[in-house]
C-alpha cells in the first residue's frame, strides 16, 4: 500500500513535483529509432497494438470499462477514435476472411454501428492484451477477460485485439494515419517499464 501512494505523489502535491523532478534526471531514456536505452544501456521495445470495441461493446457502453482494463495494466494510450466501418476498410482488415462462410454476417454485425478503435502501447503488449481480452469464443475465455466478462456469443465478442506483432503494425496502418497517433511520454513508464 505504500508503494502505491508513493507512485501517486507526483499528482498530488508540489513537494512530489519537485521530487518527481529530482528523480526523472537519473532515469535518462533516450530515443533511438522505435527503441528506449535506459541508464543501464538496456533496449526497452515498446510495442503498440491495436483493440477495437466492436459494435455490441460500443452499444452495450462498455468502452470506458474496457478503457480502463488497459489503463490500470500500464499501458499507454496513443490513439483513439469511434467510427462508422466501412466495408472496404472491413475487407482488407479480414482480408483472411473474405472467403469464409460467415464472412457476410461478420460485416453485417461489424457495420451495425459504431465501432472504438485504439492504439496501446507498451512493453509486451501485444502478448497481455491477448491474455486480457481472453479466447475468441467467450465460452472457453476465463473471468477476469474481458471476453469472460462481458461476452454473450462468438458471434458478438465485444472486443477485438491483434494477434501478433506483425499484425498490429498491418492493422494500425489499416486503422490509423501516422499523424493521428500521439508520441508523449508518460511518467509513469519510466518508473515501472524499464528494466
Amino acid at each position: 500500500m505504500l508503494l502505491r501512494r508513493v507512485m501517486f505523489l507526483p499528482v498530488l502535491s508540489p513537494w512530489s513535483r519537485r521530487t518527481t523532478q529530482n528523480l526523472l534526471p537519473r532515469l535518462p531514456a533516450v530515443r533511438l529509432a522505435g527503441f528506449r536505452t535506459n541508464s543501464a544501456g538496456l533496449a526497452d521495445v515498446k510495442e503498440r497494438t491495436l483493440i477495437a470495441v466492436k459494435p455490441d461493446g460500443v452499444q452495450r457502453r462498455l468502452v470506458g470499462q474496457i478503457i480502463r482494463r488497459f489503463e490500470q495494466r500500464g499501458f499507454k494510450l496513443v490513439g483513439l477514435k469511434m467510427l462508422q466501418v466501412s466495408e472496404g476498410l472491413l475487407a482488407q482488415h479480414y482480408c483472411q476472411l473474405t472467403q469464409k462462410p460467415f464472412y457476410s454476417s461478420l460485416v453485417e454485425y461489424m457495420t451495425s454501428g459504431p465501432v472504438v478503435v485504439m492504439v496501446w502501447e507498451g512493453h509486451n503488449v501485444v502478448q497481455s492484451s491477448r491474455v486480457m481480452v481472453g479466447a475468441t469464443n467467450p465460452a472457453a475465455a476465463p473471468a477476469g477477460t474481458v471476453r469472460g466478462d462481458f461476452s454473450l456469443h462468438v458471434s458478438r465478442n465485444v472486443v477485438h485485439a491483434s494477434d501478433s506483432l506483425e499484425g498490429a503494425q498491418r492493422e494500425i496502418q489499416l486503422w490509423f494515419q501516422g499523424k493521428e497517433l500521439v508520441e508523449w511520454d508518460c511518467w509513469d513508464q519510466t518508473l515501472t517499464c524499464e528494466k
